[in-house]
């Protein structure tokens, strides 16, 4: 353990578990609900409001080989090959196995996939996949059917939730082993102002860090907070420089920030083609899939072509689909456009790249385990081997459920006992705050130096940029009196933990000294399978900085075990 902790006031209150979940995706609520199954007493903490995750905003679908021809070796194949030669087979071929039946355990919870006329799930296909594996519901509304689902689900078993909570830090018994977690609590009335879920196992399902970076397809709830927390309790993170920049967003403006509104890629899985602003196909002749090749490719070419044309954004065109196809398979991306003054059936769309998915995050081993004894990571924040350098479109939600059933199931077999967090929970050396304000420049300083093309230079300038960040963060802390000190408070956390997670992720990328996957060295083109077949492990230092090492092969090695 590492000692350090966020700057925030002492608990004032405390409940006790089995096991506190933090976060409520598909990888949160599946694993609170098989947990509470198993009659562990199981508590739901949330950033926001139960549905208010990543999971809602997913719009092409969930992967799995459940259509006629199609098989899970077929589906291991397109995602090793998606993953750049540093996907941990073994964590793939789980997923892929065990992912069928998973997703006809989410159908008996509740959700309902989109039909043939015959009665079998509706399958399309996405980027990287060679056959048609993509279930979706709603057209395009997946992920809000799940959601809906599952938090349907979870308030019919009634589980313990906690609402609107950002959880801020590990709390560890004598032994080193987890014992809980605190938290910030807004507005819940008896759970109100920071506290404690004391349980012996805390399972991380907290998403994304998306909004790391200017725009991103991330809700605003995705400020890395679970990563972050592990890296202060001594956990291991991997891979987190494979940032993965989703191909078709909908561009606003070159100004706009913030989430972004998402053009599936399900859209170029139906036909659609990407052109420039002279309507030339440019995916042509770039990859034996055109528009369907995998993410990194397509966002990495949209990319280069408007920085030699000197334009802001490319172009999607569907206007062949016709109105009854975009109003009956696509009805939420319709809406969009058409929001903004754009109509997909009469003209194309303007798209651009945008921060959209994390290969990298928390490291764990095939049940879920991390380096820390009795912390669990699923979902976005984790990093199970499973998508290497760059993951597999509709790969995501599947990795969150298999995985989070396994989760469970170690959880309920190991039953650990409670035990008393160790000392007190605001001990430790706690990380001076961010100003909130901070926020912008540290997006922009990402954005410019971390973004699709990366170079020496560009890693450089931002590690300088938040370096700085990270010393007024320190000097401002040590005003006599707290003159300048940052007052606590949820957008300080926030902006504290994406700056941490910021600075781990330029340093990966800048050992990282090769062009892999979703991570584009301009400076350097070749790849190097001879020594870049590595993960790149991080820890924090008792001073706070990264420390970052390789792994000796490209398969992950066992992490210690929590129980």
């Amino acid at each position: 353990m590492t000692g350090i902790r966020l700057t925030a006031p002492a608990p004032g209150w405390a409940i006790d578990a089995d096991v506190v979940v933090v976060g409520s995706g598909v990888a949160g609520l599946t694993t609170a609900l098989r947990c509470a199954a198993a009659g562990l007493d199981t508590v739901v903490v949330t950033k926001a409001r139960l549905d208010d995750g990543s999971t809602r905003w997913a719009q092409g679908g969930i992967a799995a080989a459940l259509g006629e021809g199609d098989t899970p070796e077929q589906h291991l194949d397109d995602t090793l090959v998606a993953g750049a030669g540093l996907c941990d087979e073994e964590a793939v071929r789980t997923l892929v196995t065990e992912g069928p039946d998973a997703v006809r355990r989410l159908i008996t919870t509740g959700a309902h996939f989109d039909t043939t006329d015959s009665g079998d799930i509706a399958l399309t296909r996405e980027g990287g996949h060679h056959r048609r594996r993509i279930a979706h519901a709603g057209g395009d509304a997946t992920g809000a059917e799940i959601s809906r689902a599952l938090v349907g689900a979870v308030r019919e078993a009634a589980l313990h939730t906690i609402e609107n909570a950002l959880v801020l830090d590990l709390l560890t018994d004598a032994e080193g082993r987890t014992a809980g977690v605190s938290l910030h609590v807004m507005g819940e009335g008896q759970h109100d102002g920071v506290g404690a879920v004391r349980a012996p196992s805390v399972v991380l399902a907290t998403g994304g860090m998306g909004q790391v970076f200017s725009a991103t397809t991330n809700p605003p709830v995705s400020t890395g907070d679970g990563v972050a927390l592990a890296l202060r309790a001594g956990a291991e993170v991997s891979d987190l420089e494979f940032v993965q920049f989703h191909p078709t967003v909908l561009f606003l403006g070159a100004d706009s920030e913030g989430q972004q509104p998402l053009v599936s890629e399900a859209v170029r899985g139906e036909g659609a083609h990407l052109v420039d602003g002279d309507g030339v196909r440019f995916m042509l002749g770039q990859h034996e899939l055109a528009e369907l090749a995998p993410r990194d490719i397509v966002a990495k070419a949209i990319t280069r072509r408007m920085l030699d044309q000197g334009a802001e954004h490319m172009y999607l065109d569907a206007r062949h689909f016709g109105a009854r196809m975009w109003e009956q398979r696509f009805p939420t991306i319709l809406a969009a456009c058409r929001s903004h003054g754009i109509d997909p059936v009469t003209e194309p769309v303007p798209v651009a790249p945008a921060a959209h998915y994390a290969s990298g995050g928390v490291r764990t081993d095939l049940r879920g385990r991390t380096t820390v004894p009795g912390l669990y990571a699923c979902g976005e924040v984790a990093c199970t081997g499973v998508h290497g350098a760059n993951r597999l479109a509709s790969n995501s939600l599947l990795e969150g459920l298999v995985f989070a059933e396994r989760i469970a199931a170690d959880i309920a077999g190991a039953r650990p006992p409670r035990t008393e967090p160790a000392g007190s929970p605001d001990a430790g050396d706690p990380v001076p705050l961010l100003a909130p304000e901070a926020r912008t420049a540290l997006q922009r300083a990402m954005t410019r130096g971390a973004g699709v093309l990366r170079s020496a230079d560009s890693l450089a300038a931002a590690a300088g940029e938040l370096e700085a960040l990270h010393r007024d963060a320190a000097a401002d802390a040590e005003v006599p009196s707290g003159a300048k000190a940052v007052v606590p408070g949820v957008d300080a956390w926030e902006v504290t933990n994406l700056l941490l997670v910021s600075r781990v992720l330029v340093a990966a990328a800048r050992d990282r000294e090769e062009p892999r996957g979703c991570h584009w060295r301009e400076d350097r083109p070749d790849r190097d399978d001879a020594h870049g077949r590595r993960h790149l492990v991080v820890r924090i230092a008792q001073d706070r900085t990264p420390v970052v090492h390789r792994t000796e092969t490209a398969a992950f090695p066992p992490v210690r075990p929590s129980d």
